[in-house]
């Protein structure tokens, strides 16, 4: 025990530290927000999968789709990695980077908004971001709740004590150095994700005989359903269920496209190798986490006896205490290095998510349409006012997470209905001059009403698209089918007005002729 605090302690005064550290880069909104677009490979790299990665995947995710489909969840990191890594560097890096600075937007509304040439969409979508980043926030904290009462029991913690502490903390270093400081720190963190994930699969594996031992053991398990009662159905390649594998593999890789807390760390990358090198990180990183999440999440099934299990199939206490009762029995250690993995993987995306929808409220909303001629600093001033106020609404709601649905469930509502919303809408917007502003539109009411109306009527939907995850696809993919067929009959923006937009992809440049050939 003496061991896990000593771990917290020193895990809380480095990111503390390195806050205060970063205050030098916090003297306008560019180095608040963005880090002045002067942010390396191995920071944005880190920024983005520790961002991707927190407490919902690791206990949410993990636990329930590797209870549901065996060690074929594994995929569900991989697509993670090549899809919601790799080819998301590759498609939006270098574009995202140039389109941006060019319109200088900071934020993904105020893109829309200068890229479409409409306040209302940037209003609209800042709108939707401060919203539907609310329950993705705190079902951060509830999945943490779970370790923090398997870690601490002993001590009498109680889990609203560990909101608390965490929130408060967060909030001081994002208050303090801004983006470097969240970007700094996530490196620290994901370092700790790292070397956690691959010692804890390790030792969880170790109990049951290593891999070997652990994929027979897995393979003599069958469920209630009766493709899960099929031999060795749990440790097959695709699973008992590869339909709604494939749409949960979109979701959480697709669906990043879309989200303003990752798409921005596109925005603060300093330089064109940059990109390249962050790319290679980006995605080593998230297929050694992800991949290890997943694959670790696939074995819950082994240890069933120690989870009551219902007649339907679902443990007691719902998907969330899967991955912690497979930890319970490791030494204190390993759950020390447990609990600062988790810690590390939840404040840095929290701290994005604060960033992200702050900035997103002042720049977008308050500035120029609520106050006018706002200075500098007044801007930054407000960012971390606001900062404090969404830190504590996520909090108090984490507070209260026995009215919480189950983690997985509050995440596929956030990233579907955000990514439905803008997947579709940023995409275009960086590759296509003939989408029209209300193809837009239509976009963004489609994607966040129909996640609403999941929320609001589900009973009322198609059994498949019930699932917030299904119907989260659903959005992404419709969006990207209704731009353009809208786009068709709508009205198109003024030419020159975009063609000055898309003036930054035919800037030319010097390159090594080791890139190019030449004439």
């Amino acid at each position: 025990m003496i061991a896990k605090i000593a771990m917290l302690i020193v895990f809380f005064a480095a990111m503390l530290g390195v806050g205060f550290y970063c205050r030098k880069h916090t003297n306008d909104v560019s180095g608040f927000v963005l880090g002045g677009r002067n942010v390396g490979p191995w920071l944005t790299a880190f920024a983005y999968g520790t961002s991707y990665f927190s407490a919902v995947i690791f206990v949410g995710y993990a636990g329930q789709f590797g209870w549901k489909f065996g060690v074929a969840s594994t995929w569900i990191g991989l697509g993670n990695a090549f899809l919601g890594s790799l080819l998301a560097w590759v498609i939006l890096g270098r574009r995202t980077r140039l389109m941006t600075q060019h319109l200088s937007t900071a934020t993904m509304p105020e893109f829309f908004g200068k890229r479409f040439d409409s306040k209302a969409l940037k209003i609209f979508a800042s709108l939707l971001i401060f919203v539907f980043l609310i329950p993705y926030t705190a079902s951060l904290y509830n999945g943490l709740s779970r370790l923090f009462e398997m870690a601490f029991s002993g001590l009498g913690v109680s889990y609203t004590a560990c909101v608390i502490v965490m929130a408060v903390l967060t909030g001081i270093y994002v208050i303090a150095g801004g983006y470097m400081a969240t970007a700094v720190n996530d490196f620290i963190q994901g370092i700790i994700m790292l070397v956690g994930i691959i010692a804890v699969v390790f030792a969880v594996l170790a109990q049951n005989g290593g891999f070997m031992g652990s994929l027979e053991g897995l393979a003599q398990i069958s469920g209630n359903t009766p493709r899960e009662q099929i031999p060795g159905v749990f440790a097959s390649f695709f699973g008992p269920d590869p339909i709604n594998l494939v749409f949960v593999v979109l979701l959480t890789s697709l669906g990043t496209w879309g989200l303003p807390q990752m798409v921005q760390k596109f925005y603060a990358i300093k330089s064109e190798k940059d990109i390249t090198k962050g790319t290679i990180i980006s995605t080593v990183f998230a297929t050694v986490v992800a991949g290890g999440c997943y694959f670790l999440g696939g074995f819950g099934r082994l240890f069933s006896d120690k989870l009551a299990v219902g007649a339907n199939g679902i443990p007691t206490g719902g998907y969330d205490a899967i991955i912690p009762k497979m930890l319970e029995t490791l030494p204190n250690l390993l759950i020390g290095i447990v609990i600062v993995l988790v810690l590390s993987a939840s404040m840095s995306t929290l701290s994005s998510l604060v960033l992200t929808s702050s900035s997103t409220l002042t720049l977008d909303m308050i500035k120029d349409h609520v106050v006018k001629d706002m200075s500098e600093k007044k801007q930054v001033l407000i960012i971390r006012i606001l900062i404090v106020i969404f830190i504590v609404i996520s909090a108090v709601i984490a507070i209260y997470k026995d009215y919480l649905s189950a983690i997985a469930d509050m995440m596929g509502i956030s990233w579907g209905a955000l990514a439905g919303a803008f997947l579709a809408p940023f995409l275009y917007g960086l590759y296509s001059q003939k989408v029209s502003r209300a193809s837009v539109w239509v976009c963004f009411i489609f994607g966040a009403g129909l996640m609403i109306l999941n929320m609001v009527a589900r009973p009322y939907f198609p059994v498949f698209l019930q699932s917030p995850i299904n119907a989260g696809v659903i959005a992404m993919i419709g969006g990207l089918v209704i731009m353009p067929i809208v786009s068709l009959f709508t009205k198109k923006q003024n030419k020159n007005d975009v063609d000055d937009i898309f003036a930054c992809y035919q800037k030319s440049v010097t390159v090594p002729s080791k890139q190019s050939l030449g004439e």
